[in-house]
């Protein structure tokens, strides 16, 4: 068994879309209309494209909403992401208007940063040795 798709949940599917591609860096996978203005949104590792997608679903369930916010709230972010190296990805997001609720903190062989993705969500990048 293994892990094919990840959601997490955005407040603005296309807002996310050019966050996750332009900024982080993944490509679209999947771009499928389902009637209105939701959509089967998908990208990937452009390193791993047959890899685990995420999918950027819309937030619109009442229950997602009260969830997201306490995550927030209590700085958890929602979903890690792997990074070669913690630091250099802090330092590129930055420099791309960024803003990160956690810098680069080392712990034991592990670094992480925790970021806002813009759209409801902290996502963590995360370096092990």
């Amino acid at each position: 068994m293994k892990i094919h798709l990840s959601s997490v949940f955005v407040d603005d599917q296309e807002k996310a879309l050019r966050f996750y591609t332009d900024v982080l860096g993944f490509v679209k996978k999947h771009d499928v209309p389902l009637g209105g203005e939701d959509r089967w949104l998908t990208v990937v590792s452009p390193e791993d494209p047959e890899g685990t997608e995420l999918l950027l679903e819309p937030s619109g369930h009442p229950a997602v909403q009260p969830y997201k916010t306490a995550l927030v709230e209590d700085g958890i972010p929602v979903t890690s992401f792997a990074v070669d190296d913690v630091q250099a990805e802090y330092d590129r997001l930055r420099a791309l208007g960024v803003v990160f609720t956690q810098e680069p903190l080392a712990m034991g062989p592990v670094t992480t940063a925790v970021l806002d993705d813009t759209c409801g969500n902290l996502i963590q990048i995360v370096h092990s040795e």
